[in-house]
Parts: C-alpha cells; structure tokens; sequence
C-alpha cells in the first residue's frame, strides 16, 4: 500500500460477526480457551460455522498459534494465516489483512482473534523484566538503565513535553479519562460498568509516572475479542447489517522505535499515526467532519489527544479542549481505561455495533466510524462505514 496514494481496499470487505469472553481480572481458563470462545461466539454473531473458516489473522505476543486456534475451533484447511507485529498496533491492522485476503481471493472468510490472560499472568505493564538480544531491542538499551522500564515510563516522557510545548498541566489528561468511565458506566460488558470518576477523581489519583495518574493508564485484562471478515457480496446475504471496511492503513514513521521515539524533532506528537491518518483520508475521500463517531486507542489518555491533533479534528494543543467540549463521541464503549484492555480489539468490535444501532451508547445515525490502534508504536488504523 503507497503512502503517496489513494488504495483501492476500501468496500470490498466487511466486518459480519463480533464474539467476545467476559473481561475479567482472573479469567480461570487457558488463552487457548478464550480465544476459541471468542471465535465461536463471533462466528454464532456472524451466522456461520467453522467449517466456513478459512483463514486467521492474530497478534505476535499471542501463545495461541493460528494452527491450534483452528484445530481446537473444528476449522478444516487454511488458505491464509497471519500475524502481525508491535503489539497495539496490530490491532486494524488484522483487518486489514484480513480484507486483503478476501479482496484478492486468497481467503473467503477470515477471522481475527486477540486472546490473553494479562492480569492474572504475564502484565505488559509489569516492564521489561527479561529481553533476548535483538536489533529492535537495542533502542530500549538506550532508556532502560535510567529506569523507563515500563510502558507507562515510555509515554510519560512524550507526555511531559507535550505539556510544557502548549503550557498545559497534567489534570487535561482528564477530560479523556472521565469521557471514557463515563461510558463504561453504562456498559454491562466493561469492567467498570457502573463506576464513573470525575476530574476531581482524576486529579486525586496517584501518579505513576509524572505526569501520568493512575487514572491516566489502561487496566490490564484477561479476556477474548474476535471478528469476522467476509466480502461485502456474502455479507449481504448474513443476519447482521454488514460493517464494510471504507479505509485501512498501516503506520510508521521516520526514527520510529518501539515506544522509544525520543531522538524524534518532535515528542508532542504522533507520526505514525499521522501517516495512517493520511491514508485513511486519501483513499476514502473523507474528512474529519464526516466521521460520526471515533474509537482512539486509550492505553495512554495523553495520545488520545495526540491523535484527534494527527488526524485534523483540531489544531495541535488544543486536544483537551476538543475532548472537554464532546465535539466528536468517543470511545462508547468505555475504552480500554473503561471496559477492557484488549489490545483494541474490542474497540473495532464497538465500531460495528455502532454501524449496527446495537452500542449501549448508541450515537444516532452513525454511518462513518474511525477506530485506531496503539500509539507510540508501528500502528494502524479502520474506517467502518454502513453498506451503501
């Protein structure tokens, strides 16, 4: 896919089943076991069976191989299997493939699936602990023996400067926090159903890394998310109103680490982001005032601001501002600060409810919905549209 024009992915492919585990905090069962709910829940939703299945797209970081997925599902023979790389960011970026294999025939249905037990076993948030040598590890080398040992020590540092480039302080990240309780509160399915918070809250909560809060990072989670992707030909011929794929893009930008980005001109911004951005625009035809709904990747709440800047919602700065005056509906599900951290899989699957009408927090008429993946690292990013 060229970064310096339009694709031609876009209405080909479609979103026809979600599926999804409980969010919890002590699943009780293997990821194997969640990812094969999850999958079979998605294909229930989808109203078709394994034996439709032919192709599987996950994660790296995912103990739950394509090949055992399929075996432990009752899938037969694959014709396309993936994984894609950088943790978060993969997240659209399944779609995507997913959708190219459709478009191109290698695959007629394809399923994507994120599974894992990350707080009752491995914590992403716990830090680096042991790393076998590799290139990519050699920019962590950098930061590591000064103590930026965990996800939360990466994006402190881009924080801190974004405040001190635009004369903020750290209790804007709240209006992004708030947003997303919020939502989750209404939200049977979110781990914080029933429990809003306040900028008061925010404010009160203790840091973890200035000038980050605890209210400012993600929950970890265990739990399953799984979607399934069809040509929009077949999905029209499927119980649910299909959630076609208008734009997908992939994102890298120049000097990009892995969360490290800090020999970068710029810390108050996302560039790989900014190049998704780009191309979702470029190869839909849209802009940000056609978008009825936005789902951000919230691991961390000062990126959030940092892409509504990237993708032209509002001008650079002004992020907290534009959150504060709920310009755009955001993150309906909760968000990963609100409902689950599942790598953002569970955010696309709130996109399609919106297409849908079925969100618990239905926007009305959503017909255009952007959704993201992680930040600070190789990323991607979905606009869902309703068919036709």
């Amino acid at each position: 896919m060229s970064v310096r024009g339009a694709d031609t992915l876009g209405g080909r492919a479609a979103v026809v089943g979600i599926g999804a585990t409980e969010f919890s905090k002590d699943s009780g069962r293997s990821e194997l076991k969640l990812a094969v709910e999850a999958v079979q829940t998605a294909l229930d939703d989808a109203g078709l069976t394994p034996a439709d299945v032919d192709g599987l797209v996950t994660f790296t970081m995912d103990t739950s191989p394509e090949i055992t997925v399929a075996q432990a599902c009752g899938i037969g023979e694959l014709s396309f299997f993936s994984r894609v790389h950088y943790g978060g960011g993969a997240a659209c970026a399944t779609v995507q493939q997913a959708a190219l294999a459709v478009a191109t025939g290698v695959a007629d249905v394809v399923v994507c699936y994120r599974a894992f037990n990350e707080r009752s076993g491995r914590r992403f948030g716990s830090g680096v602990q042991h790393r076998e040598p590799s290139a990519e590890g050699t920019a962590l080398g950098w930061a590591l023996p000064f103590g930026l040992l965990t996800p939360a020590s990466w994006v402190a540092m881009a924080a801190q400067r974004y405040l001190h480039s635009y004369g903020l302080v750290p209790d804007v990240f709240g209006h992004v926090a708030v947003m997303d309780r919020c939502h989750a509160a209404t939200n049977p399915a979110a781990y914080f159903y029933g429990k809003p918070i306040t900028l008061a809250d925010h404010a009160a909560s203790r840091w973890i890394v200035e000038p980050l809060r605890l209210l400012d990072c993600c929950q970890e989670t265990d739990g399953g998310q799984a979607l399934v992707v069809t040509s929009v030909e077949r999905a029209r011929d499927l119980p649910r109103p299909p959630a076609v794929i208008t734009a997908a893009a992939q994102g890298a930008g120049r000097g990009q680490e892995q969360m490290t980005s800090f020999y970068r001109d710029d810390l108050t911004g996302l560039p790989e982001m900014g190049v998704v951005a780009r191309q979702l625009w470029r190869s839909s035809g849209l802009t940000p005032d056609d978008i009825d709904v936005g789902i951000l990747y919230d691991h961390f709440t000062p990126f959030v601001l940092m892409q509504l800047e990237e993708f032209g919602f509002c001008g650079r700065g002004e992020g907290p501002g534009f959150v504060a005056d709920g310009a755009l509906p955001l993150n309906t599900h909760g968000g990963q600060l609100g409902e689950a951290y599942l790598h953002g899989m569970n955010g696309i699957a709130e996109a399609v409810r919106q297409i849908r009408g079925t969100s618990v927090n239905q926007v009305p008429h959503a017909a255009r919905v952007l959704v993201t993946a992680g930040t600070g690292v190789p990323t991607s990013g979905l606009l869902i549209g309703a068919d036709g």
